[in-house]
């Protein structure tokens, strides 16, 4: 969770400074979307299959320390830049780094924890998101007030390698298959990616679960990565007062969001394994018209308090799909597994969710002027309906396909 953490606080830090980097660098929205989006995910979401290979096939610790190593230096780099190619490059260098730090993680926690634990366990590690944000926005918020953009990289990247440090000399690698009572053989080779990919994609639980990811991501990412962009211009808040809000209510409400839809999952999911995904649609149709108000609201403090509700379901998606996606396959195919999900998670909405609101404002900005990021955001917002159906559907044949998994042992 501390390694996760540390991954996004340098891949969200980002959203915090977008406006003074606008300012300095003199880049469209457009390109801030680039930036944030596409740059980012192209490579930090292809990248994860392979590092996710090797990961099903060696040391997963050492993956991922190496891994937290590299993204964190590439966060200081981006402290040094002068140009959007020279930030572009970096940024890419940071999404390399993070490819490789939670296919493994992931991989782990299920030879940690057992299927009936597996959803709260994964909960817990993605807290490492809300920890992350509100680290990044309340640090990078301030600093960049009062030291400017630059030294707020500077100051979330360094953190890191220490961090990587104490991964690689403190942490065990788990025996696989262990919180399965299955002693993987160490002689056993892993399964090849198409192996993988055709085992998950003939589910249609999990094609569900991936493209509900999919689309709770493009809105999420779109979200948390224009919001302190939006403040700013249409309540004229300043960075440090966005990042302290923004750090608050993501840290400690989405925090509670993505640990309580994880601990739902489980208990409800003793009874009937498709809780696990009705509780993510129940919460997703929930939130909906709180973001519609969020973003027609008439003053910042209205803003921030629909924000509530959004901001405490915008990770509650993560734990409980991860824990059926595991679930699905072999012991040897958990990192790729994991990473095949991300994989279509990252591209559809870490890639074109940030960049869709760029487009769109940019598109706005004739009839709506200074507004128009505004009205984007309230756009993009009704993909969460569309995800909420999947995660409905998937449901559906969630039971039958996982009695098909223990069936054939794929849990094996």
């Amino acid at each position: 969770m501390l390694g996760y953490t540390a991954n996004y606080v340098d891949r969200q830090i980002l959203a915090i400074l977008l406006e003074p980097i606008k300012q300095d660098l003199g880049v469209s929205d457009t390109q801030l979307g680039f930036l944030s989006g596409i740059t980012f995910a192209i490579f930090y979401a292809t990248l994860g299959v392979p590092i996710a290979m090797l990961a099903d096939r060696s040391n997963r610790r050492n993956i991922v320390a190496a891994a937290i190593a590299i993204f964190s230096t590439m966060t200081v780099v981006c402290g040094f830049v002068t140009s959007f190619v020279q930030l572009a490059l970096a940024r890419i260098g940071v999404g390399i780094g993070e490819a490789g730090s939670s296919p493994p993680s992931h991989s782990m926690i299920s030879d940690m924890f057992p299927p009936e634990k597996r959803a709260s366990a994964m909960g817990i590690y993605s807290l490492g998101i809300n920890i992350g944000i509100l680290v990044g926005f309340l640090v990078g918020g301030w600093v960049s007030q009062w030291y400017g953009w630059r030294a707020a990289f500077f100051v979330v990247g360094a953190p890191g390698i220490l961090i990587a440090l104490l991964i690689r000399f403190t942490l065990k690698e788990p025996e696989r298959g262990h919180a399965d009572g299955i002693a993987a053989q160490a002689s056993a080779a892993a399964p090849k990616f198409g192996e993988v990919w055709k085992l998950l994609w003939a589910q249609r639980s999990f094609r569900h679960i991936a493209f509900g990811c999919a689309l709770a991501a493009f809105a999420g990412y779109a979200g948390v990565t224009w919001i302190p962009a939006f403040l700013i211009r249409s309540y004229q808040m300043g960075p440090g007062e966005i990042g302290t809000w923004l750090a608050l209510i993501i840290g400690f409400v989405g925090g509670a969001g993505t640990y309580v839809t994880g601990w739902l999952a489980d208990r409800y999911g003793k009874r009937d394994v498709r809780w696990n995904l009705w509780v993510v649609a129940i919460i997703m149709f929930l939130s909906f018209p709180f973001s519609v108000g969020m973003y027609l609201a008439g003053d910042k403090y209205m803003t921030l308090a629909f924000f509530l509700i959004p901001a405490f379901a915008g990770a509650a998606y993560i734990g409980p799909s991860l824990a059926m996606t595991q679930a699905l396959v072999t012991l040897r195919m958990r990192a790729v597994a994991s990473a095949l999900l991300f994989l279509i998670l990252n591209l559809i909405g870490m890639g074109l969710g940030p960049q869709a609101v760029g487009f769109v404002s940019d598109l706005y900005l004739p009839a709506y002027g200074q507004e128009s990021l505004r009205y984007a955001l309230l756009t993009i917002m009704f993909v969460w309906i569309w995800a909420g159906i999947h995660f409905v559907l998937g449901a559906k044949t969630l039971k039958d396909d996982l009695e098909r998994a223990k069936t054939q042992g794929l849990g094996a």
